[in-house]
């Protein structure tokens, strides 16, 4: 079959789907992943035909606009997003599997058409009473108050996307059809979506309608071995500290360094700082930095993790048995992070905002010295590694009866 994923975003956001698309196409499916030109030269490395989506991570991920100034940008990219979705999306397309970020214009692609479709998110975004929506870190409101705020939730997304929807539908010569409409028609026709994440991290929420699945992690293709200059530093000395703000933090990649320096000399350990899109930077004997590496092969040989509890990070930490120090910085950061917690394989989340030295250094000791950090880190990494995420939407795909075409 032919299939195209359709992905958005910063790294984490995509990342995930490139395992993705290698384990499809190792079944004998030809398979596209559309994803922004920054990720064009790593699609192909693993083997897959790319496609371009309009939008440079960077630019969409910059804050400092005010909320009036951010909704508008909003507004505007997903509404050059929905226009590169409709122009990959040939009708030649078998099933399109569409991420959390794409999904709501997406359905209408493939309605137009005509291919099979299915959701691979990598957030819990479907209302339910177990927990507050994952984007705003808000805490529980109690089961009512939970499945209200969700849906007012996704309301919200409706709304940034109506416009974008809207035209997309004209240009694709649909008749008229509101995001809500299409959620309602989606439910009723049990829509499927696999949620890449370990329902040892978030377990299947009974209150979810029939065709949401939580599978387990799809792990990033391509992460290689360390270099020699990570070797040559793992070998000098007792385990390191990993710290890492991913694609958080840009323009503070001075203070940031500062301070990881500061807490990691005040912990009395030695650190590998990844410079990530903040830019940190920091080398002497106790200090390494490293650019962009695979964390399959840099965590488990970390004391400890730092980092902003995006949900591949997270799972990366888990995955490598390490205790992690989450630094929550927006979006659906403060639900992982809060997650990490409460399954005890990381110390309470630090707000980046409140983020100074001392506190980083006595939460980094914490989780270094108490075992029990990662004795649970290690327990949750057994139950991952039980799961066959790549798998699930494997057998997903082959079953016609499962994935749908949306009429």
């Amino acid at each position: 079959m032919r299939i195209l994923i359709t992905a958005a975003g910063s790294y984490g956001d995509v990342a995930p789907y490139t395992g993705l698309g290698v384990r499809l196409a190792e079944t004998g499916h030809e398979v596209a992943l559309a994803t922004h030109r920054s990720y064009a030269s790593w699609v192909e490395q693993c083997g897959l035909e790319y496609r371009l989506l309009p939008g440079d991570p960077r630019a969409d991920g910059e804050t400092g606009q005010g909320k009036d100034g951010l909704i508008r940008k909003a507004k505007a990219f997903v509404g050059e997003l929905g226009r590169g979705i409709a122009e990959v999306a040939e009708p030649g397309v078998d099933v399109l599997l569409l991420s959390t970020t794409t999904a709501p214009l997406g359905w209408h692609v493939a309605e137009a058409v005509g291919a099979a479709s299915a959701g691979v998110f990598l957030q819990p975004v479907e209302p339910t009473g177990n927990f507050a929506p994952v984007v705003g870190g808000a805490r529980s409101l109690g089961r009512w108050g939970n499945r209200a705020v969700g849906r007012v939730a996704l309301g919200v997304v409706d709304r940034i996307h109506r416009d974008a929807v809207r035209e997309l539908r004209t240009r694709l010569g649909l008749p008229p059809l509101s995001g809500q409409a299409m959620r309602r028609r989606l439910e009723r026709e049990q829509w499927p979506v696999l949620h890449g994440f370990s329902a040892a991290v978030v377990g299947r929420p009974a209150d979810w309608r029939p065709g949401l699945e939580v599978v387990g992690n799809w792990w990033p293709a391509g992460q290689e071995a360390l270099p020699r200059e990570v070797e040559e530093f793992l070998a000098a000395g007792p385990a390191p500290v990993f710290i890492g703000f991913g694609s958080m933090g840009s323009g503070q990649g001075e203070r940031l360094s500062r301070l990881a320096v500061e807490a990691l000399r005040s912990a009395g350990l030695r650190g590998v700082l990844q410079s990530g899109w903040a830019g940190l930077a920091a080398d002497s004997d106790d200090v390494l930095t490293v650019g962009p590496i695979g964390h399959a092969a840099l965590f488990p040989r970390m004391a400890a993790v730092v980092h902003h509890a995006g949900a591949g990070t997270a799972a990366a930490g888990l995955r490598a048995a390490v205790p992690s120090v989450p630094v929550p910085v927006t979006a659906d950061q403060p639900f992982w992070a809060r997650r990490l917690a409460v399954l005890g394989a990381a110390v309470e989340p630090i707000p980046f905002g409140g983020l100074t030295a001392q506190r980083l250094a006595g939460a980094i000791r914490q989780a270094v010295t108490q075992p029990s950090y990662r004795e649970r880190a290690a327990a949750t990494a057994r139950r991952m590694a039980e799961e066959d995420g790549t798998g699930s939407v494997v057998e997903l795909v082959a079953d016609t009866g499962r994935v749908r075409r949306i009429m």
